[in-house]
């Protein structure tokens, strides 16, 4: 998936707002809590960081698809190894699962106020 197919699969999703953080790296949030991460390190490539369940955590990263995440590994997320290592689907299914997550931890208001079901 190239940067802009991320953004905007991730910019999709109820309630997320865009920052930029560390330079020039994309921070996706849903109600000021961090989901995902595309960012470049100086790198041509972008590398896509986020938030993953138990399972999906320890079964990307025992795939070889990718890392846990520098300094977020244990809240579970995980840094792909590159941008296409995984169908677009996929990863579109993941930032979903990501976003769903965090959401998930919102207050019932703030859910609300940001049109979360």
């Amino acid at each position: 998936m190239n940067a802009d197919a991320f953004h905007q699969t991730a910019m999709a999703l109820p309630g997320v707002t865009l920052s930029i953080k560390w330079g020039q790296d994309r921070v996706y949030c849903v109600g000021d809590k961090m989901f995902a991460v595309a960012g470049h390190e100086g790198e041509a490539e972008p590398r896509y960081a986020f938030k993953a369940s138990d399972a999906s955590f320890e079964q990307l990263c025992e795939e070889g698809v990718a890392e846990p995440a520098p300094y977020m590994a244990r809240a579970k997320w995980v840094l792909l190894k590159s941008s296409d290592v995984l169908p677009d689907e996929q990863l579109t299914a993941y930032l979903k699962t990501a976003h769903g997550l965090i959401a998930d931890k919102l207050t019932r208001k703030k859910r609300a106020e940001l049109g979360i079901g």
